[in-house]
């Protein structure tokens, strides 16, 4: 079989994503590959495809015990003979699993490092004798000192590599500085390997950072509009885990703990639990998630800022997997670095804590960045993002600031006023007219001691935020919290000019999208998945995704042929489950006639016209004149990605049309796009074309496809 016929066949989808085509065509060529691919991008496929065209094994070196028996009853699922090898199994099974290997049953067998050097029944003996095709070495950056998530014994993969010269090597990660690559390279002594560096972006992620004061009050406020959605929430301390999963209990939103201060049996059972939907909310420090393949994760929140970039990246990108919106929320304090920094202090090799401390404060300046956050985590990893994406918190609050003039100058000149020798918390203790024993006699007697008592410690936290954010402030040394005025900030005290600042409590329902589904079936979907799962003992999202369901839903397929166009509905699965679904399907379009079984609902047009905006309305007389978007933008003072939705909102309107910004070939190419994929949806198509076209160009393309129906 050909690589797309495999892709086809057994997992349900007419073409690969990004990357994967170029580094399944090296691997079959027998070319050793590094490939670097965002958390949810499809690594795996990399190396599952290729295993069912070589003829003989393809081993799978991983260091999560606890995702290797999710991934092997995935692939069952599927049609996919593999197996696992692990300390959780008893010698019995060991030797049958080692049986079915050596007479060529298995395709596919998962191993920890560990597993292959040692261990009452070594591995390398059997290795030995059979046809071993390609070892793919899984979270690959686990072989570096320099990664976050270092591990001793990725060490001995590169003597792997010198006992199996022929055999190809594909190494996969989705985190790795330039440091970390090089040594992935070294260590699993690869020849002449080929790179392949995805982008990193995760555009269905929305990323939100706020201040951590009133943190439970406003998770409470982010949870209310997630009741049904399964999500991570990450503290840095098990303490706070307990007290944090109490109190979302508490107040209705049931969650279970996970910390390494767990017996292995409650940590075990509260993962699986999470893992098939049983409970939605699971409230863990950084040990619980790298062994969770779980795609229907919607949200992650950090309730404390991490140690690094990396980190943050791979643990937010536990969301959002199935392709499906996504929310990254971040509470931090500016403690936070002082705390991670005593932490780091403990290593006893010097170069390491530099090395580390740097990692440190790239992330407290993610943090505090002014700038579209997606930016600044691309530009970490090597790539440039060239727009604001208006998928962050930065470039959603870009129309919303207000005049602040008055209270920045206070704020400015109580900083001045202490000499620039102290922390956010202690000027706005003066500002308050605090009676704390922390303010000292001279300190009473500056004029502005007392000046801003009118207003709360939370207004002006997020003043002070803001001023930070926006570049008029900062912390000379991230690690400690003293805040001094920019040379930004003495310009605009000078020449008496306003200061605008987004002071707008964090309202997470902006970015949050509506996808064109019908959610009572949608619910019944999942029933019927959920009880599936149960009856094979399996998480629900194996059976089938949410993505998959939502385009059950909003395609309302009525048989067997339509079914095998949704993404994610294979043969087996088709063989499987199809029946089941399609009687769910067919007996809601019977209880409910009115609704259309055309091959995708119509989605309701919005009027514009008659509610238009100002703000529109100014957007709409520039782009008629033939101004270019990224002009309107300057001359407007917004966010480029403000205005293209300015734009894609006339665009459904009909007050502007799809071909003021395309021309008609490209039109019909992202058409016929969207058909031969099947799907209405962005996300397949950017992947399809890539950087040939824009977010705002597809769904310019589709808009005119809609009003052509």
């Amino acid at each position: 079989m050909q690589p797309l016929e495999v892709l086809k066949h057994f997992y349900g989808y007419s073409s690969f994503r990004g990357r994967q085509e170029a580094i399944i065509e090296q691997v079959l060529e027998k070319k050793d590959c590094i490939a670097l691919m965002p958390t949810g991008a499809g690594k795996s496929v990399c190396y599952q495809v290729p295993a069912m065209i070589f003829p003989g094994l393809t081993l799978v070196v991983s260091p999560l015990i606890a995702l290797m028996k999710d991934q092997v009853d995935a692939m069952n699922t599927q049609g996919i003979p593999a197996a696992f090898l692990n300390s959780t199994q008893d010698i019995a099974e060991q030797r049958y699993i080692s049986e079915e290997v050596r007479n060529g049953r298995i395709k596919l067998l998962y191993v920890a490092p560990e597993r292959l050097f040692g261990g009452t029944y070594p591995l390398l003996d059997l290795l030995r004798k059979i046809d071993l095709s390609l070892v793919a070495v899984d979270e690959a950056h686990c072989v570096s000192q320099w990664g976050h998530d270092f591990r001793p014994e990725y060490l001995k993969l590169g003597e792997l590599r010198r006992i199996f010269p022929k055999t190809t090597f594909l190494a996969l990660t989705a985190t790795a500085d330039k440091q970390t690559r090089k040594d992935i390279a070294a260590r699993l002594q690869l020849k002449d390997p080929q790179w392949f560096i995805a982008s990193f972006d995760r555009p269905n992620i929305t990323y939100r950072v706020g201040l951590r004061s009133d943190a439970f009050g406003k998770l409470m406020d982010f949870l209310s509009l997630h009741p049904k959605d399964s999500g991570i929430v990450y503290c840095l301390s098990r303490k706070s885990v307990e007290e944090t999963a109490e109190r979302l209990t508490i107040n209705g939103y049931p969650a279970i703990p996970y910390h390494a201060g767990l017996d292995k049996e409650t940590r075990q059972s509260n993962q699986e639990r999470f893992i098939r939907d049983d409970v939605r909310i699971i409230v863990a420090t950084v040990a619980f998630g790298m062994g969770i393949d779980k795609s229907n994760v919607r949200f992650v929140v950090h309730t404390n800022m991490p140690q690094n970039i990396e980190s943050y990246y791979q643990e937010t990108g536990r969301a959002g997997r199935d392709g499906l919106p996504g929310e990254a929320l971040l509470f931090y304090s500016f403690g936070d670095s002082i705390t991670l920094s005593r932490m780091l202090e403990k290593a006893e090799d010097p170069v390491y804590v530099r090395h580390m401390k740097a990692k440190l404060e790239t992330m407290v300046r993610f943090c505090q960045t002014r700038e579209c956050r997606r930016k600044y985590l691309l530009r970490y990893f090597g790539e440039e993002y060239p727009e604001e994406c208006g998928n962050c918190d930065t470039c959603l609050q870009n129309e919303k600031k207000e005049d602040m003039t008055i209270f920045s100058q206070m704020m400015l000149s109580a900083v001045v006023r202490l000499e620039q020798q102290f922390g956010l918390g202690h000027v706005i203790l003066v500002l308050r007219g605090s009676q704390s024993a922390k303010i000292s006699d001279w300190q009473r007697g500056l004029s502005v001691f007392g000046i801003g008592k009118d207003r709360s410690t939370e207004f002006w936290k997020m003043l002070g935020h803001q001023l930070i954010t926006e570049g008029y402030l900062h912390q000379e040394d991230p690690l400690r919290p003293v805040v001094k005025l920019t040379d930004k900030a003495w310009n605009k005290l000078k020449g008496k000019e306003k200061i605008f600042l987004s002071m707008e409590k964090e309202d997470f329902r902006k970015g949050m999208g509506q996808g064109e589904k019908d959610e009572k079936l949608l619910e019944k979907l999942k029933v019927l998945r959920t009880e599936l799962a149960r009856e094979q003992d399996v998480p629900p999202y194996i059976i089938f995704s949410d993505a998959t369901l939502v385009e059950m839903s909003g395609y309302l397929p009525e048989n067997e042929q339509a079914l095998l166009k949704i993404n994610g509905v294979g043969n087996l699965k088709l063989e499987k489950y199809g029946a089941s679904f399609l009687k769910v399907i067919q007996q809601y379009l019977l209880e409910n006639p009115t609704i259309s079984r055309s091959k995708a609902p119509q989605k309701k047009e919005k009027k514009v016209k008659s509610g238009m905006t100002s703000s529109i309305k100014e957007t709409l007389d520039l782009a008629m004149k033939g101004n270019p978007i990224a002009e309107i933008a300057r001359e407007r003072g917004l966010a480029q990605s403000t205005i293209e939705g300015h734009l894609l909102r006339l665009l459904e309107s009909g007050e502007m049309k799809s071909e003021a910004f395309l021309s008609e070939k490209q039109i019909l190419e992202i058409q016929a796009a969207a058909s031969h994929l099947q799907t209405k949806f962005l996300n397949p198509l950017k992947a399809h074309f890539g950087e040939t076209y824009s977010y705002f160009e597809l769904k310019a393309g589709l808009l005119a496809k809609n009003r052509q129906e």
